[in-house]
């Protein structure tokens, strides 16, 4: 019997490498198999008021002032390191160590966020009416047997609130995972959109497209090896309510367009559109795409 020692495997791979000079790489070119959504600017809540407001409102209980477009800036995170990185906003982090003396520290980081968790779980709910096309666009997945999954910056109680709520009025997903559910993490890593494909049974990252309004949720969607697809006036970067998008005009909509896709874009967006209303064409953009063999 022959006995292999590491030092002659070693010296059979270095002979293959010499031997086959050109390697080759496995691209899925099949059907796509799931796009996964985020909730608040993208199915619900036009503009992304529910998690913002209740933001400024918690800092101000606390005895803080922040404004909405502040508590804008971190969006996409799990909300107990949205509000640390809102503290480390320069502007804001000076205003608080005129205030306070110092830098924010991790127990009145802790303090904010247990006053948030309740006025987000009661007011949840009042901020979550389904984004127009949003209905339309989950039943038209649903005909062409495209799964739907969700993640969120919300944590599982907020999602608890949202979810039954969500689904009277129609939205409803195979998997919906928040933003405190797994050990590692949450945005801008990939674990909530890789637990979606666990859950869903997906074959491959390249048969899914993560949709989101903020930069980390870009960057979660990349960093799992999907297509995502930016929504530059529904969500948090524009940050019109339902009303002002309704009553903007033409040229206050492109200057809206303009610096929220551009944020958007430099995060690594595939796509960028406007809403959700506008994803089907999209989506078979990327599945000729992927007949060709492109990958994310």
């Amino acid at each position: 019997m022959t006995t292999h020692t590491p030092q002659a495997a070693t010296s059979n791979i270095i002979d293959a490498a010499v031997q086959h000079p050109y390697r080759y790489q496995r691209r899925y070119s099949g059907r796509l198999q799931a796009v996964i959504f985020d909730w608040a600017g993208t199915l619900v809540d036009f503009g992304s008021f529910a998690p913002t407001q209740v933001l400024v409102d918690a800092f101000a209980g606390y005895g803080f002032q922040i404004s909405l477009a502040e508590a804008r800036v971190p969006m996409g995170m799990a909300k107990r390191d949205h509000i640390r990185a809102i503290t480390r906003i320069p502007a804001v982090e000076q205003r608080w160590i005129t205030q306070f003396g110092s830098s924010a520290t991790e127990a009145q980081i802790d303090h904010i966020y247990e006053s948030f968790m309740p006025m987000q779980i009661s007011q949840v709910a009042q901020y979550s009416a389904p984004i127009p096309g949003a209905l339309e666009t989950l039943q038209a997945l649903r005909e062409r047997q495209i799964k739907i999954g969700s993640c969120s910056g919300y944590p599982r109680q907020v999602m608890n609130t949202l979810l039954p709520h969500a689904s009277q009025v129609g939205i409803t997903v195979d998997c919906a995972v928040a933003a405190d559910d797994l050990a590692a993490g949450a945005r801008p890593g990939p674990w909530m959109a890789l637990q979606n494909v666990i859950a869903l049974g997906i074959t491959d990252v390249a048969a899914c497209v993560k949709v989101d309004d903020t930069v980390p949720g870009i960057a979660e969607g990349l960093n799992a090896g999907m297509w995502t697809v930016g929504l530059v006036l529904s969500g948090n970067e524009a940050g019109f309510s339902l009303a002002e998008f309704e009553a903007a005009d033409a040229s206050l909509k492109d200057k809206k367009r303009q610096y929220a896709g551009q944020l958007l874009a430099q995060a690594g967006a595939h796509y960028l559109i406007d809403s959700v209303a506008q994803l089907l064409p999209v989506l078979e953009d990327i599945q000729m795409r992927m007949q060709r063999g492109e990958r994310p």
